[in-house]
């Protein structure tokens, strides 16, 4: 199993953690527990794989994503409480997580011959769209639309990866390089509450 691999299957676990916490807090039964958790945590890569017509989706292709996402739903009922003690390393499972799946939704973007724009999208798709649709469906307005930086991380983090790529320097040296621009740009956003500029008034005044 590659580190890539596993750091994927991590982020996939904490993503279906984000959802199922969320589920619960808003009184949903198991079964809505378990949806929310699998749209939160695969949601953005089935929908990247549906848009480029990628085939199997992403996790009819590795039941080891639903195995993960099962695994968390049942610690989450278990453990709740002490779950929600952990939001720290959940946090940075999750950051790690959007970077992976950034970089890996680039990649495949590109082996699709995907124009590089749009494959840099696709890799956003796959990072950001699970928690999107977890928003959604449990009646809350996008995280990435509110306040956060987190879409434009993935955006940094996907537009370092093109510009290395033309370099002769190996790929999982840019992957590991890349991933580490969104981690360091989100973790820095957090630390100290930065946020894209809102549209609030005219440029130049009434």
């Amino acid at each position: 199993m590659s580190l890539i691999y596993t750091i994927d299957i991590l982020g996939t676990f904490a993503f279906a953690i984000s959802g199922a916490l969320v589920a619960s807090d808003k009184k949903f039964d198991l079964f809505g527990v378990l949806i929310i958790a699998f749209v939160t945590a695969v949601g953005g890569g089935m929908l990247r794989d549906i848009l480029i017509n990628a085939h199997p989706i992403n996790w009819i292709g590795d039941l080891n994503y639903l195995w993960t996402i099962f695994f968390a739903v049942f610690l989450t009922f278990l453990f709740k409480s002490k779950i929600a003690y952990l939001s720290k390393t959940l946090f940075l499972f999750d950051t790690i997580g959007i970077s992976v799946f950034t970089l890996l939704g680039l990649q495949k973007g590109l082996s699709f011959n995907l124009h590089p724009i749009i494959a840099i999208i696709m890799g956003m798709i796959s990072a950001v769209f699970g928690g999107v649709l977890r928003d959604v469906l449990t009646n809350k307005v996008p995280l990435i639309f509110e306040k956060e930086i987190y879409a434009s991380a993935c955006l940094a983090g996907g537009i370092t990866y093109l510009i290395i790529k033309e370099l002769p320097i190996s790929d999982n040296l840019n992957f590991i390089i890349s991933a580490s621009v969104i981690i360091t740009i989100r973790l820095i956003a957090v630390k100290f509450n930065l946020e894209l500029p809102k549209v609030k008034d005219d440029i130049f005044g009434k």
